[in-house]
């Protein structure tokens, strides 16, 4: 269990950074943490250089993959945001938008009318957002050296 202590350094990670790292929905990209330096670096994920992968490879302690987009969790905050919500005409048009495959899109639209609602829906993502990186950070002992979130 001591071996990989020698990792747990405080590291500067720009939060914006992550943040849009863990918000990636291009299925093309991955993103990638340097443990030692605290930057993140995105490549395509058919990224032809396999003396790239092969570092990546042999020092995956250093390079940590950020995870995926959760949309299943992106669609339980959507269904508990609905669940919330005050306005019940405006619930029903959202309810029914959400029986779509990818409703966010037109959520977006439909509460650009709504501007408050808009601002709890970002609101609600951000937490959740910020949560599963802080979980993430936690899991592969990393501390954020400042308090940024």
């Amino acid at each position: 269990m001591v071996s990989g202590m020698g990792f747990m350094r405080d590291v500067e990670i720009v939060w914006d950074d992550l943040l849009d790292a863990f918000e990636n929905v291009d299925p093309e990209t991955v993103y990638f943490l340097d443990r030692e330096t605290g930057e993140i670096f995105s490549v395509p994920i058919d990224y032809e250089d396999d003396d790239f992968w092969e570092e990546i490879e042999m020092n995956e302690e250093r390079y940590l993959q950020i995870p995926d987009f959760d949309y299943d969790q992106e669609r339980q905050l959507l269904h508990e945001f609905i669940k919330g919500m005050t306005n019940p005409a405006l619930k029903n048009i959202l309810e029914r938008s959400f029986m779509g495959k990818r409703p966010f899109g037109r959520l977006d639209e439909i509460l650009s009318f709504y501007p408050e609602e808009k601002e709890r829906l970002v609101a609600l993502k951000d937490e959740l957002t910020a949560t599963r990186i802080r979980n993430w950070l936690e899991i592969n002992d990393i501390f954020l050296s400042d308090e940024t979130t």
